[in-house]
């Protein structure tokens, strides 16, 4: 794996959230599942979000990922408003900059994986041959360039996430979300994985995964624990590995 994807501009974040609140209605009720989250994300980083159950770290991953819109605050991705975008233009930003991989694959299981991965370039707009190119290309660089016209369900569970991670690579996105991109997998598999992250990282991807696993979280260079809303802690493990703008 030795294409680096396009990322934010150098010496920028990719990504800037300032005071964000996400408050969801229920009834007559309020749930505040962010209480006021500010974080940078820059350019290859590689960072692990964390917390106990109702922390909001799956809100927050939806917040950064455009399937939510803040209540208040700012989210700047790569230097445009998020919150001020419409429905249409979110869409946009979710197909085209954010790559996604899931705990449970997503993966359309009638079509061929050349097909599941070719996906987001129809959505946008891609002519068929470029998108051809475009999916062989990322399904060969999680190794399953040979296996292109099988199906989800004539693949292991360890294949079916390399299918969602070649599907996440293949609009060149800013940044990949993962979300515990390991938790259907056994442990040996779910190394296999990991370590594919890592050399996405290494090929220069920015990479954010939620997870409630140290082990996997050990993986990052960057730690976030989140508890009740807020941040509670913001780690970077290895200072020799983060980029350089970060001080430990």
């Amino acid at each position: 794996m030795t294409d680096a994807p396009t990322n934010a501009k150098s010496g920028q974040p990719a990504l800037s959230l300032r005071d964000v609140v996400k408050t969801y209605v229920m009834g007559d009720q309020e749930l505040r599942a962010l209480r006021g989250v500010s974080l940078d994300v820059y350019s290859n980083e590689y960072i692990a979000i964390m917390g106990p159950s109702g922390s909001g770290k799956s809100t927050l991953m939806n917040v950064i990922g455009c399937l939510d819109t803040p209540t208040s605050g700012s989210y700047l991705l790569e230097g445009q408003p998020v919150e001020r975008m419409t429905d249409d233009e979110l869409a946009a930003i979710r197909n085209r900059r954010i790559g996604f991989v899931f705990q449970t694959f997503n993966l359309i299981a009638r079509a061929n994986i050349w097909h599941n991965v070719e996906l987001p370039l129809i959505y946008a707009g891609i002519d068929k041959n470029e998108r051809r190119a475009r999916a062989l290309h990322a399904l060969e660089r999680v190794g399953l360039g040979d296996r292109l016209d099988h199906r989800p369900n004539e693949l292991s569970g360890g294949q079916r996430q390399r299918v969602a991670i070649a599907r996440a690579l293949v609009t060149e996105p800013s940044i990949i979300l993962a979300d515990e991109p390991t938790g259907n997998l056994d442990s040996v598999t779910g190394d296999e994985i990991l370590t594919m992250f890592d050399e996405l990282h290494a090929a220069g991807q920015t990479i954010v995964l939620v997870t409630h696993e140290d082990d996997v979280a050990a993986h990052a260079h960057r730690t976030i624990r989140l508890r009740d809303g807020q941040i509670e802690s913001d780690t970077v493990v290895d200072p020799a590995l983060a980029p350089d703008r970060i001080s430990p």
